[in-house]
């Protein structure tokens, strides 16, 4: 077992879903552009509340993360709302990534060190189909507060893990830019995103 899989099995042993069970906002401000049918990836989605919500509008939805006491409650959250998700367990840093298999991919504050995020990233822009989506949210370098769930400590040795819209949409390059958005939003996403939050957002779209 890695360290970063024993901090996540750790941090999901209790009953509480950590970051609640209803979906991200942004991810939810997006409806609109999802249907039923459509095969979906949850990355890094932990305890699966982006992921059942997406299965309960009728998506294919493959939930990846390194922690299987977090996919046990995603499993868990997915069957008390009447929807199937499948789970696998992976590093995502080392998962063989499927290739033009998605018609979204979704990933909602995952924060990694820089390489590992490009390597991530460009693995989730090379899984989607042709006219398939990347929507991700994360804090940005200038959140000060790691209350609101960013990772601790804003302090030099931090920022490689928080994020700048540059950086992001370069992350994304071979996909052509939908939205990208900066600004501060009211987190209130169970215990461990809570209050006002500097984020990025972004959606890119498969050519």
């Amino acid at each position: 077992m890695s360290d970063e899989q024993a901090l996540w099995d750790a941090r999901y042993a209790s009953e509480d879903y950590l970051f609640g069970t209803e979906p991200n906002a942004y991810l939810l401000s997006q409806a609109h552009r999802f249907a039923a049918g459509q095969r979906a990836l949850a990355v890094g989605d932990g305890e699966g509340r982006n992921a059942v919500w997406l299965a309960r509008l009728g998506l294919d939805v493959t939930l990846v993360d390194i922690s299987p006491v977090g996919l046990d409650k995603a499993r868990r959250l997915a069957d008390e709302r009447g929807c199937r998700i499948e789970t696998i367990v992976a590093d995502l840093t080392r998962w063989d990534w499927p290739q033009d298999r998605f018609d979204l991919a979704v990933e909602i504050f995952v924060h990694v060190p820089v390489e590992q995020r490009r390597r991530i990233h460009g693995a989730m822009a090379r899984s989607l189909r042709p006219g398939g989506l990347a929507l991700v949210e994360a804090f940005q370098r200038r959140q000060a507060d790691p209350a609101a769930g960013s990772p601790p400590s804003a302090g030099l040795t931090q920022r490689p893990l928080l994020y700048d819209a540059e950086a992001l949409a370069d992350d994304f390059r071979m996909l052509e830019t939908v939205e990208l958005l900066e600004g501060t939003v009211l987190l209130a996403e169970g215990s461990k995103h809570r209050g006002p939050s500097a984020v990025v957002r972004y959606l890119g779209r498969r050519i």
